[in-house]
This record gives structure tokens, sequence and C-alpha cells, in this order.
């Protein structure tokens, strides 16, 4: 909206030509919602608490869980407030990539506040059937919009390979249920790893910092034909988006540190898990987005192996699955889990940005 109003209204002064800059904006847009985040945290913490809005604990969790019966839930509610309030404030609103990420947020946002309403008035969240078919619907809109809002004329279909320049995979018809089953399993495994303090919210900042990088690189003609990489004309705009998710994430983080003080609930990590997948899609980095989301892939294959393992031995193959409650059964400190899978989502990250050079 700043963009928007003061760059026509003052054309050519200094205000003007400092707000072109994508980075200016997006330094900008990362402080502010890390502000907003602690000034309404505290706020939102005392309205939860307030109207009993508290986590029951899931039932598969460890004993060692139980402590956090009562915490505030929903906190969702504080990251996309942080997330939307300086997107709309100082990104480019008529620029397509921006409109359509924030319409994932707020459809995601809307799925996941009805998910933990129910939880809260029902003891039960939406029914995985119903949840599911509307994370359907929700992905075939995005999807549908993404193809047809023709981002980069000639390559609507077309999804990128790892290791190979310019190489590129025509999936036709088959191109949006791709890209719904990118942004439904982001979202899912987002939701999977989001059951410590403090993880799913680190490794989602970690995770979405390259896309930042990725997002200017490829928006930025002289970047991205120094690189070789495919040029995305207005998809810097999505760096402003990404750097408020890292300043929301990192203020969500002051308060979801162990021992937390509030949960994010499906309100969080439904939209957290919305807005990475759909930056891989934007990007045309789907493939790239397995080894950027690297620790939520391996928190979702640990249940998937656990579920198969055990359908078809008999035995668990995990102590319990998702893979972090597998190393608190095995004495591991809830700290000491949450900071290594840090450590390892960073190395994932440079791995993947490092594939920009290497294809």
């Amino acid at each position: 909206m700043i963009y928007n109003i003061i760059v026509p209204l003052l054309e050519g002064s200094i205000v003007s030509n400092l707000l072109k800059y994508i980075t200016f904006r997006a330094v900008s847009a990362s402080v502010m919602s890390l502000i907003i985040s602690f000034i309404l945290g505290p706020y939102i913490i005392k309205m939860l608490k307030k109207h009993r809005v508290e986590d029951n604990v899931r039932e598969y969790s460890p004993d060692s869980h139980k402590h956090k019966k009562g915490t505030p839930t929903m906190g969702g509610i504080l990251i996309i407030l942080s997330i939307l309030i300086p997107s709309l404030l100082w990104a480019d609103l008529l620029n397509k990539y921006v409109l359509i990420m924030i319409s994932g947020i707020v459809l995601a946002g809307v799925l996941g506040f009805v998910d933990d309403m129910m939880k809260l008035k029902k003891n039960r969240g939406i029914r995985t059937r119903v949840k599911l078919l509307t994370q359907i619907i929700i992905s075939l809109v995005l999807g549908v919009w993404v193809v047809y809002a023709h981002l980069k004329p000639g390559y609507e279909t077309l999804t990128n390979i790892l290791f190979i320049k310019n190489l590129f995979i025509n999936l036709g018809v088959f191109y949006i249920p791709f890209i719904m089953v990118v942004i439904i399993g982001s979202s899912n495994g987002v939701n999977l790893t989001d059951g410590l303090d403090g993880l799913a919210i680190g490794v989602f900042a970690i995770a979405i910092s390259s896309f930042i990088v990725l997002s200017y690189i490829l928006g930025n003609v002289n970047f991205s034909q120094y690189l070789n990489l495919l040029y995305l004309p207005g998809s810097g705009e999505l760096a402003i988006i990404l750097s408020s998710t890292v300043g929301a994430s990192l203020g969500f983080l002051w308060f979801n540190a162990p021992p937390a003080e509030i949960f994010m609930g499906d309100t969080g990590s439904l939209t957290l898990g919305t807005i990475l997948g759909l930056s891989a899609v934007l990007l045309k980095q789907e493939v790239l987005l397995i080894i950027i989301g690297g620790m939520f892939v391996l928190e979702t294959c640990s249940v998937l192996i656990q579920v198969i393992g055990y359908k078809i031995t008999g035995k668990r193959i995990f102590k319990i699955a998702p893979l972090h409650h597998h190393f608190e059964a095995k004495g591991w400190t809830e700290t000491k889990i949450v900071i290594r899978f840090w450590i390892i989502e960073i190395l994932f990250v440079l791995f993947a940005l490092s594939t920009l050079k290497i294809r």
C-alpha cells in the first residue's frame, strides 16, 4: 500500500526512489513484522488464556508432554497478522505473485482457524476427509490461478529439474495436480513437525529464508542471467512477503521457545506450510523444495514408514512417530532435538542454494 501510493505520488523524489528497492522494503517488512509480534504477542496470549483457548496435547505425544496441557494454542493468529500487515503495507499489491501468495495465506489460515476452533468446542477437529477435501479445493484454486495468471508466458506448466540448468519438464494437464501435491504435502509436513517447542517455526524460518534469496535472484534480470537461471519478472516482490514471514517467525519463536507460552496450532502450521509450498510453485522450484524442506520431508517420511511398516510387519520402525518424538523416546531432551534439527535444516538449505551454481 505504501509502495502503490507513495511511489506514483512522489515520483522522482528520494523517498520514491528508495521504495523502489526491494531490499529496502523487504528489510522494512521483516523488522515491522518482528515488532508487531513483540507488541501483539502478550495481548494475544492473554486473550487466548482468558477464553481458555488451550492445547490438549496430542494423543501420540510422549508422557513428558503432559505438563504442556493448558498452554494457549491458535498462536497462528499472531503469525498471520505479523505477516499480512507488513506485506500489505510494503509489497506491490498489483503484483500477481503478491496477490496469489496473500490469497494462499488467508485461505490456509481460515482452514486452520476453523480446525482449531472445532478442536476446542468439540474436542475434535475437522474430519480428516473433510479437511483433506478442503485442502484439495484450496490448492486447486491456487494451482489454476498460478497457471492462468501467465506469470512467465510459455512456462505455465513447466517445472525445473535439479542439477541441470534450463532443463524443464512440461507436465501439461498434470501440472495443476502436481501443484496440489506440493502445497498439500508441504502444508501437512509443517503440521506434523509442529510437536516440540520452537521446532516447526525454527525449521520454517530457515527454509523460507532460502526462498527469499531465490525470489530476489530470479526476479533480477542481472543475477538470474549471471547464474543462468530462469528469469521471472515480478517474482522479486515475493521477497517482501517472505521476509515478513521470517520476522513473524522470529517474533513467534520469542514466545514459543521452550518452555512455550503459546502454540501455533493448525492456524499457524497449515498457513506456514502453504507459504512454503506455494513459494516453490511460484518460483518454479518445486523439486528443489524436497531439499529446502528436507527436515519436513524427513518428519513426513517417518510417519509414512511407521504406518506402512506396521501394516506389513506388525512392528513399529520408530519408537514413536513423527521423528522428533522417536528421539524423545530415546532420551534426548526437547531442546537438544530442536537445536539439532535446526542444524540439519541449515545444512539442507546450504546444499539447496549451492545447486544454483553447480547445476
